[in-house]
């Protein structure tokens, strides 16, 4: 055995486990958008969380279209990245005073989350492609489209007033 939870032998055995892996990730990135979304004290902030939050459903959705398309059952597992991102995100948010400091660290949080999914989803779509997964391909793809929305948006959010703002906070 190596550093999955059983021997990966071929190209889609891998695939199959990343997206497990994802669907995982999903799955906690709804778990965690509401705290998010209760934390964030800017309004264009929180229904940016509160879209992204349907996204995701929406997105765990396709990634179960996608196992079905494989003729798999959707399951996941664990994936230390996504449970250390977001464990990390809730302890600077746990430590940040200021509400927009706070909201300068929320956006850094999400995009360290969407730039894990980014990641993940083009890795995914190009081994789907190779193995002639052409449907879930599709599928994967759309997802990545969102993903790399989002995180132009908390990048336009950040840099036209987050940042700003969390700069003229007192301490």
């Amino acid at each position: 055995m190596g550093l999955f939870t059983k021997d990966i032998e071929t190209l889609h055995d891998l695939f199959l486990h990343q997206l497990q892996d994802i669907y995982y990730a999903e799955n906690q990135i709804t778990k965690a958008l509401p705290k998010m979304i209760d934390k964030a004290t800017s309004p264009e902030l929180k229904q940016g969380f509160e879209t992204h939050l349907r996204e995701t459903e929406g997105q765990i959705a396709r990634l179960e279209q996608a196992f079905e398309a494989l003729g798999e059952k959707a399951k996941a597992v664990k994936c230390p990245a996504i449970d250390g991102i977001i464990k990390e995100a809730n302890e600077v948010a746990g430590e940040v005073a200021d509400k927009a400091v706070l909201d300068a660290a929320l956006i850094a949080a999400a995009q360290a989350v969407e730039h894990y999914e980014i990641t993940r989803y083009g890795t995914l779509i190009a081994w789907a492609r190779q193995l002639g997964h052409t449907q879930v391909a599709g599928l994967l793809e759309e997802t990545l489209a969102e993903e790399k929305a989002t995180d132009d948006k908390l990048t336009t959010l950040a840099e036209s007033k987050a940042n700003a703002d969390a700069e003229l906070a007192t301490a």
